[in-house]
Formats: C-alpha cells, sequence, structure tokens
C-alpha cells in the first residue's frame, strides 16, 4: 500500500476510534478493569470505622496515638491484543471484512488504554506468531499499531491458537488484560488458555460472520477455503452438507463458549451485521455491575 494512502487510512481510523474511546468508552474502560493491587500511600489518625487490620503499630507506637496505613490502587495496567491474521478473517458478507472490525475494535481498546496511561502491546498469529509489538504508552504508539493491522501481511494462512497462547505466556511475564480477537474457528486450545486465565485478565472476543453460520441454497459453487488455500466444488442444495457445515460452525462455537467458561475467563461475541460499539458496551457495562 502506498504510503499516502496508509496514512489517509490511519488518519481515518483514529478519527473514528479515538472519538468512540473518549466519549463512550473512557468511563466504562475505567471501571471494567481494575489495577494490579493497592499500593501503600500515607499513614493517617486512626479514624472510626478504619479496618483495625491497617493499623501501622510502629507509628502507634511512637506517636501515643493509632494510625492507620493508607492504600490506594495502582491504576497504570498493561493491555495486550492478541490478533487473528489468519486467511478466514479476510472475509465478510455485510459491509466489511472482519479484519477491517477487527483493526477498529483494537484501535478502540487502544485508544481506551492510552487514555487511562495504560500500555499497549500486540500479537499478530496466524498458524505462527507473526508478530510482537512490546507495550508502550502513548498516541504515536497507537497509531504504529493501526498502521500494521492495516497494511500487515501475514505469511502463514490457517491458526494455532495453542502456540499463540503459550508464546503469549513465556513473553509477557506481568499480569496483563488480554484480549483475544478471532474468529475462534479452531480446537485444541483448552490448556495454554487455562494457564493464560490463571494468570492475566483474559477475555475472547469472538467475531461472526451471518454467512458463516450456515450455507446458502444455492447450488454448486466453487469455494475456495482460506487458511488451507484448497478450490473445491460444494453442492449447496445438499440438505445433508448443509447441515454437515452447520453443525461443524455450531462445534467450534460451542467449543469456544464451553473452554472460556471452564477457564473463568471472559467472552464478548460482536457480529459483523451489528453495531461493535453496543457490543463492547454492552461488555463494559456487564463487567462494572
Amino acid at each position: 500500500m502506498e504510503t499516502s494512502e496508509l496514512l489517509k487510512k490511519v488518519r481515518k481510523i483514529e478519527i473514528k476510534t479515538k472519538g468512540l474511546s473518549k466519549h463512550i468508552f473512557s468511563g466504562e474502560y475505567h471501571s471494567a478493569f481494575k489495577g494490579r493491587g493497592m499500593s501503600f500511600s500515607e499513614v493517617r489518625n486512626y479514624q472510626y470505622g478504619d479496618d483495625v487490620r491497617n493499623i501501622d503499630w510502629n507509628v502507634t507506637a511512637r506517636t501515643g496515638d493509632p494510625h492507620v496505613k493508607i492504600f490506594e490502587e495502582e491504576r497504570e495496567l498493561t493491555v495486550m491484543l492478541l490478533i487473528d491474521m489468519s486467511r478466514s478473517s479476510f472475509f465478510g458478507t455485510v459491509n466489511q471484512l472482519k479484519n477491517e472490525i477487527l483493526t477498529e475494535i483494537c484501535a478502540v481498546l487502544a485508544f481506551s488504554a492510552i487514555q487511562n496511561n495504560d500500555k499497549v502491546g500486540v500479537i499478530f498469529f496466524s498458524d505462527r506468531v507473526e508478530k510482537f509489538i512490546p507495550p508502550k504508552k502513548g498516541r504515536q504508539h497507537t497509531l504504529r499499531i493501526i498502521r500494521e493491522l492495516i497494511d500487515f501481511e501475514p505469511t502463514g494462512h490457517g491458526t494455532d491458537m495453542r502456540s499463540t497462547l503459550e508464546y503469549f505466556n513465556n513473553v509477557v511475564k506481568k499480569r496483563s488484560i488480554c484480549f483475544l480477537l478471532s474468529d475462534f474457528l479452531t480446537e485444541n486450545y483448552e490448556a495454554p488458555l487455562r494457564i493464560v486465565a490463571r494468570k492475566h485478565d483474559l477475555i475472547g472476543v469472538h467475531l461472526v460472520d451471518p454467512r458463516e453460520e450456515e450455507l446458502p441454497n444455492i447450488g454448486l459453487i466453487r469455494a475456495l477455503d482460506a487458511e488451507s488455500g484448497q478450490m473445491r466444488w460444494i453442492d449447496t442444495a445438499s440438505k445433508r452438507i448443509r447441515s454437515e457445515y452447520a453443525q461443524w460452525y455450531t462445534d467450534h462455537s460451542q467449543y469456544f463458549k464451553r473452554v472460556f467458561l471452564r477457564s473463568g475467563a471472559d467472552t464478548v461475541t460482536i457480529r459483523t451485521n451489528e453495531s461493535y460499539v453496543n457490543a463492547l458496551l454492552r461488555f463494559f457495562q456487564r463487567r462494572i455491575s
């Protein structure tokens, strides 16, 4: 892509998603994600109702008056975006391709994070880890992430979520908020998912295109398997074939829900024929309540 065209696209996404982050998601993001813990702030005189477990016995003994330690939440967080760049993400039957919607969602999350002075990092993956961008703060860093999302060309075609989760667990040592964004048309990742969920605040963002859920009855078609690269003829008039495909998709969706539920991780489903803004807003509000 030409540099001038790329910059125009980056600017367009920045204007749209930064506004959403500032005016819609800033308060919800701040409330939905807690800091890493409580850090010591100050010592003051004991007041009625204070927790006696917070009494500072050294200061109390030295002054002769009871004093308590005051703690405040450590707000600075690290947000990691694990983004599925496999060929199935370059598909869409509504207004945008799935990867275009993923780009906007990631931009919204990144701008929400930097407005709260949090760090943002990215792992692009397909059937391999494609690229790791270490967590940093600032607008320029977020714009770099958006540029990569728009212009990145993966070398792999398929999806290997298992090795990606293992890689993430090895390179990101401190607890983070981890958004795993994918269509989840794969399985066999439950074990590493559980490990990640124990250490990090893990959220699975499931992107769904309505045409992927069932085949239309339009007769004999020649279709490309995006992840394997194979062309094949499919008789969509066959009730059996349509039923088998629908069952294949249902099995993957149920696997996604089941393994995330078992691991204690959170999920949000975003459909390409609906507003991702509303879906994210409902997700944030659910975590707050």
